[in-house]
């Protein structure tokens, strides 16, 4: 009995592990099937060549063309103007901005009117007796001297006589001392010479200058004009009659202007060429002295060319196509790259379907499946 107790569970461990051993031997291994590659929708473009604007793209501060720091030539109490002078206060071409105590000034001017009106009433009868046919001219000018306009061109001597009877009794002198008065009291009014704001007031009503004292800034919002700076290299590619496009990130609205002139010496720290550009017309109404615009400025046609995005480019020149469902990586020639896109001119065919996203880890072969953004561009194939 005791053997049996033990054999019985032996036999049976060895026939499962034969059975099992069986089992092993009869399984098969899977054939692998190789991964099937899913196709990835990019996003694309039909290439159409042609004639494309180059463009220039730079940023700049709005300044007026023509700011004038005042100084007073002349002595004596500031007084008011037809504006008040305070910073901010704009102002119309003529209005008098403000004025110098002209009292003394103008009193000078009309004795010295004197001096000479009594040296051509004296000259007058010398030129009636010798030269009677010159005596209305000379006689039509005294007439016109008086103290409130100001004093006329002498007449031209019709002969060294006359001349001499002129110089003899002073006429010239007192004439060219007229003159210069005259021109000392227009100093003592500051009268606007164009339209535009006032920037600084240095002195009020009521205080006394001289000749020297600085009264304030003034600026014209008649010619307002932008510096830009464009990096050598594009110099050559700007259309200077074409209008420039501005517009600001801090006033709404878009401005038209156009380069007035171009600097000759480039800045070695940016290796970048000063360029001026004016508005056009009043449409700067709205703008400030000091606001910062960006500037798109038109440059020369490319012929047979097509623009792209600029993260279409995979490295410096070559771009990826969509052929028969797959990528394809394209070398081609780069025309110009700008801000935001590149100028293509050469290796590019017209149909050509062109890959416009930024792909990565990809590699030529991968199958992909183009979509259009342009839904006219919906039915074309890759």
């Amino acid at each position: 009995m005791n053997w049996r107790r033990i054999a019985i569970p032996v036999i049976i461990l060895l026939a499962g592990f034969f059975l099992m051993r069986l089992l092993l031997n009869s399984r098969r291994e899977p054939q692998s099937r190789p991964a099937a590659m899913r196709s990835r929708k990019v996003q694309s473009m039909v290439v159409q060549l042609g004639e494309v604007p180059s463009e220039i793209i730079s940023y700049g501060r709005l300044a007026s063309s023509q700011p004038v720091v005042l100084f007073s030539e002349v002595t004596g109490v500031v007084q008011a103007g037809t504006v008040p002078f305070q910073p901010a206060q704009s102002f119309r071409r003529g209005d008098l901005l403000l004025q110098i105590d002209e009292r003394q000034a103008r009193l000078e001017l009309h004795a010295a009117k004197s001096d000479l009106m009594n040296a051509l009433a004296t000259v007058l009868p010398e030129i009636k007796v010798d030269f009677p046919e010159e005596f209305p001219v000379w006689q039509d000018y005294f007439n016109s001297c008086n103290f409130k306009e100001c004093l006329q061109p002498l007449p031209e001597a019709a002969n060294q006589r006359i001349k001499l009877y002129l110089s003899r009794f002073n006429v010239y002198k007192l004439y060219f001392q007229v003159q210069n008065l005259e021109i000392v009291l227009e100093k003592h009014r500051l009268v606007a010479p164009f339209a535009g704001v006032i920037r600084s007031a240095d002195l009020r009503e009521g205080s006394t200058v001289r000749p020297g004292t600085r009264l304030g800034e003034i600026i014209n919002l008649e010619k307002m004009e932008i510096e830009l700076p464009v990096p050598a290299m594009d110099a050559q590619w700007i259309d200077r009659e074409k209008p420039v496009r501005f517009t600001s990130s801090e006033i709404a609205g878009e401005w038209s202007g156009r380069i007035d002139r171009i600097g000759k010496s480039i800045d070695e720290r940016t290796q970048t060429l000063p360029l001026f550009l004016r508005i056009a017309g009043k449409g700067h109404s709205e703008l400030y002295d000091g606001v910062f615009l960006r500037a798109v400025i038109p440059g020369k046609f490319i012929a047979d060319a097509v623009s792209i995005p600029r993260q279409s480019l995979v490295g410096d020149r070559s771009v990826y196509l969509v052929r028969n469902g797959r990528l394809v990586l394209q070398e081609v020639e780069v025309a110009r790259l700008e801000t935001d896109r590149v100028i293509i001119s050469g290796n590019l065919a017209a149909g050509d379907t062109l890959v416009m996203e930024i792909l990565q880890g990809v590699s030529d072969g991968l199958p992909v499946q183009a979509y259009f953004a342009d839904s006219q561009q919906q039915g074309v194939k890759e």
